[in-house]
């Protein structure tokens, strides 16, 4: 049986000197501990979010809606996918 996943946010910038994705939350909030799959162009990988800011202060969730700084652990591009599986 698959768990469902659930697109979370899109990357709409990447810093790849500093490895921090710029992404728009979409309908659910995304929070520092999240286990997330970030997908996009045939590449795709897992990682627990480990760092969150806005306006470069540190947060510890960022609401639907709200664009933010996410540390990633590999390059990503533009467009790609952030997603989360249902509990």
């Amino acid at each position: 049986m698959t768990k469902k996943i659930t697109k979370i946010a899109k990357i709409t910038h990447y810093y790849g000197h500093i490895g921090v994705a710029v992404i728009k939350v979409g309908k659910k909030a995304l929070k520092v501990g999240d286990i997330v799959k970030i997908s996009g162009q045939g590449n795709e990988f897992t990682q627990k979010v480990e760092s969150l800011q806005i306006e470069h202060k540190l947060v510890k969730k960022v609401m639907p809606g709200k664009i933010a700084g996410m540390k990633v652990d590999k390059p990503v591009k533009e467009g790609y996918i952030v997603s989360v599986p249902e509990k």
